[in-house]
C-alpha cells in the first residue's frame, strides 16, 4: 500500500492541494523584444538603378558651373571688366597705328627732335616777348601811347594771320604733281596742318590765301579751297623758318612720304624771300562783340 501511494505523488516533489507550493518552479521570464531594423527606402540619387552610371569629377564640375547662376553683382563686375578691356584694346590699337616712327632711321629721329626743340624755343621766345610788352606797359611813363603802339603792332600781326594784308619773308615753295589723284582734299589739309605746327605764319595755295577758317573739299578731280577751285599742280607758298618747315614735311609718315608712296611727285625748296599776296576780305562777326570796355 505504501508503494502505490508513493507512486501517485507528483513529480518534482510537488504536493496536491489548492495551496501554492513555495518550492514550485516559476515560469521562465520573457526576454525583451528586439526592434528589427527598418528597411530603408530605395533612393533615386546618382547611385540608384535608374540614375545611370556614376559621374566623374570633371562631369560634376561641369554640372556645377553650367548652366550658370549669375547674380546682379556678377553682371556689374563683368560689364566693368568688358569696358576696361575695350578701352585697353582701343589704346593699344591707337598706339600701334601711331607708331610710324619705330622704323625710322636715326637721322630722321634726330631731325624730329630738333624740330621739337625749335618749336619749344619759338614758344619760349613768344612768351618772353609778351612778358616784355607787359613790362613796357607797366613801366612806361605814357602807358596810353605805349598801348596804342603795341596795338598797331598786334594789328599788323593779326592782319597777316587773318589774310587781310600781304606778307613777305623767308620760307619754302612746295609743288605737288599727282596723276593718280592721290592728292585729295584730306592730303592738302594734312599738309597745311603740318606746316602750321612747324611754325608757318602765312601761306597760300594756287593764289588762295589759307587762314584759320580755310576748308578743303573734293570737286570733280580737283579741290575747292574756300569755294575756289584749284587744279594741279598744287603750289604752296609758305612763310616761316625754312629749317623748320622743310623737315616737318619730310618726317617719316608725313605728307611727302605719303604722296610719294602713292606715286605722286613732291618738290620742296627753301627760299630767302617768299611773297604771300593773296588777300581776303575782313569779315565782321555777326554776333560776337568785344567784351573789353
Amino acid at each position: 500500500m505504501s508503494d502505490d501511494s508513493n507512486d501517485n505523488r507528483p513529480e518534482n516533489g510537488s504536493r496536491p492541494g489548492n495551496g501554492s507550493d513555495p518550492q514550485r518552479e516559476l515560469p521562465p521570464e520573457r526576454e525583451p523584444e528586439r526592434e528589427l531594423p527598418q528597411e530603408r527606402p530605395e533612393t533615386t540619387g546618382t547611385q540608384g538603378e535608374n540614375s545611370g552610371p556614376q559621374l566623374t569629377g570633371r562631369q560634376r564640375l561641369v554640372k556645377a558651373v553650367w548652366p550658370p547662376r549669375v547674380t546682379r553683382a556678377q553682371l556689374i563686375v563683368a560689364l566693368l571688366l568688358f569696358v576696361l578691356g575695350l578701352g585697353l584694346a582701343i589704346q593699344v590699337r591707337s598706339t600701334s597705328e601711331n607708331s610710324a616712327l619705330r622704323g625710322a632711321r636715326r637721322e630722321d629721329l634726330v631731325r624730329i627732335l630738333d624740330e621739337l626743340d625749335d618749336r619749344t624755343k619759338r614758344l619760349e621766345d613768344e612768351k618772353r616777348k609778351l612778358d616784355g610788352q607787359r613790362t613796357q606797359l607797366e613801366t612806361s611813363s605814357d602807358q596810353a601811347e605805349e598801348a596804342r603802339k603795341q596795338t598797331k603792332e598786334k594789328e599788323a600781326q593779326l592782319g597777316v594771320l587773318a589774310g587781310t594784308v600781304a606778307a613777305e619773308g623767308p620760307g619754302i615753295h612746295m609743288t605737288i604733281k599727282d596723276r593718280a589723284g592721290a592728292a585729295d582734299s584730306d592730303t592738302l589739309l594734312d599738309a597745311v596742318q603740318e606746316l602750321r605746327a612747324a611754325g608757318a605764319e602765312a601761306m597760300q595755295v594756287n593764289g588762295v590765301r589759307v587762314v584759320a577758317g580755310t576748308h578743303f573739299t573734293d570737286s570733280g578731280g580737283g579741290v575747292d579751297v574756300d569755294g575756289h577751285r584749284i587744279d594741279q599742280p598744287y603750289r604752296f607758298e609758305v612763310i616761316g623758318k625754312p629749317a623748320d618747315l622743310e623737315p616737318a614735311l619730310n618726317i617719316p609718315g608725313g605728307v611727302v612720304q605719303t604722296l610719294k608712296n602713292k606715286q605722286a611727285t613732291v618738290d620742296v625748296t627753301r627760299s630767302g624771300k617768299i611773297t604771300v599776296d593773296a588777300l581776303r576780305q575782313a569779315k565782321r562777326p555777326d554776333y560776337a562783340r568785344s567784351s573789353s570796355r
